[in-house]
């Protein structure tokens, strides 16, 4: 054995960290693709919340119904939607320009035809017909003094023709006392134009202070409120907002109908006097009869639609306007004998509201603050609904779906 260096020892003795820093810098890269994935779980984790749970997608609502079954009545020929609306309908305004000290409606108040609804300030109109009053008072007392005058030229004129008879005046004063009564008559005549011209004057004033006083043009509901006491209201718009043109807007119930829009391509299945069913969206179990009033003889070119109206043969106070509605067209019952069809399986809903997932025809159920996705299979068109078979009747459904809507996404219902 050679001789062991001392320095060689020392050299041996000496501790190696190259490994240990080479273990050390692994374990630090491990730990970062470790952290780095948590952060990307937990991204995906907030993505798919705001899209599935978090985000609240603001939608409307249908409700699935079920089609008329046709038995030994009529049949149900074409379904579509619309609006209850009023034929008579009316934003109440004053007709000056004034400002309000007392407004005596408030909303769904039931008021008369003729019935006071608010005050305008009238100092001015007041203090005008006094002024016009006046002015035909003093107009009729001066036409008194002038057919006063005209008579007693007409005395005069008389004695001048005896005394001109007699020969004691001359013609000339005959003359003169004529000329005075035609000129007295012409200011008599005068004078009564005037009297006239002050009536209408004081008729003016009238009016003007009858517009201060805001009456109801019809019965009707007031459905809404418009401005308060202290705000000035106009007929005309002066902008800025600091200018109300109307007091109030108020509805005659007896006028409520309905307004549907029908495909183009199926509006020759309806007719007028033709027998319908309405059904509210707000109370979908209660059938309203009625029938068609006219179809509007013109087209909505960007919606390919006809606008139909619709009377309804039940008047109740649920009913108000602008509630959305659901309009069933029957045709008549086949004669006896004839072989009625069997009434269509499944429910009808918008077309709009079934759409594509992993190529399956579904739609998205409204439960509660969430959207459920239900497999359905479509059927036929009937308007602007679908029969379609997997959900029952009364089931609401999201009417038009986004994109990004998936199952258990959370929903809001537009109002």
């Amino acid at each position: 054995m050679g001789r062991v260096e001392k320095s060689d020892l020392l050299h041996q003795l000496r501790i190696d960290r190259s490994e240990e820093r080479t273990r050390t810098g692994g374990s630090r890269v491990w730990i970062g693709v470790v952290v780095a994935l948590i952060i990307v779980a937990a991204l995906g984790a907030g993505a798919w919340w705001y899209f599935s749970g978090g985000k609240a997608f603001e939608v409307e609502a249908a409700t699935a119904i079920a089609p008329s079954s046709s038995g030994s009545g009529p049949m149900a020929v074409l379904q579509a939607t619309g609006y209850v609306t009023a034929r008579r309908e009316a934003t109440v305004s004053a007709q000056i320009t004034g400002t309000l000290i007392k407004v005596m409606i408030e909303e769904g108040e039931l008021v008369e035809a003729g019935q006071v609804l608010a005050l305008l300030e009238d100092t001015a109109q007041r203090a005008s017909l006094a002024q016009a009053q006046a002015q035909l008072r003093a107009a009729r007392s001066q036409l008194v003094q002038f057919s006063s005058q005209l008579a007693q030229n007409r005395r005069d004129l008389k004695r001048a023709e005896d005394l001109v008879g007699r020969k004691l005046v001359s013609q000339q004063a005959l003359e003169i006392a004529r000329t005075q009564v035609e000129t007295q008559a012409a200011q008599v005549d005068s004078q009564e134009k005037q009297v006239e011209l002050a009536q209408a004057g004081v008729q003016g004033a009238q009016v003007q202070l009858d517009y201060c006083t805001i009456h109801a043009p019809f019965t009707g509901v007031i459905i809404a409120k418009a401005a308060q006491v202290g705000e000035i209201v106009s007929p005309f718009s002066a902008g800025g907002g600091f200018t109300r043109t109307g007091i109030g807007t108020i509805v005659d119930m007896d006028s409520l109908e309905i307004e549907v829009d029908v495909n183009e391509s199926y509006i020759n299945r309806v007719i007028a006097q033709q027998k319908v069913e309405a059904v509210l969206d707000a109370y979908p179990e209660w059938k309203i009869p009625g029938h068609v009033i006219a179809i509007i003889p013109t087209a909505d070119r960007s919606k390919a639609t006809v606008k139909v109206r619709v009377a309804m043969e039940q008047k109740d106070a649920r009913i108000v306007p602008d509630m959305g509605v659901r309009v069933s067209f029957f045709e008549e019952a086949p004669k006896s004998g004839a072989a009625a069809p069997p009434p269509p399986k499944g429910v009808l809903v918008p077309a709009g509201s079934i759409v594509q997932r992993d190529e399956k025809n579904i739609v998205f159920a409204i439960d509660g603050d969430r959207a459920r996705m239900r497999a359905v299979t479509p059927g036929q068109n009937m308007g602007d609904l679908r029969l379609v078979e997997g959900i029952a009747a009364g089931t609401r459904v999201v009417k038009e779906p986004p994109a990004e809507i998936a199952d258990g996404s959370r929903v809001t219902i537009k109002k």
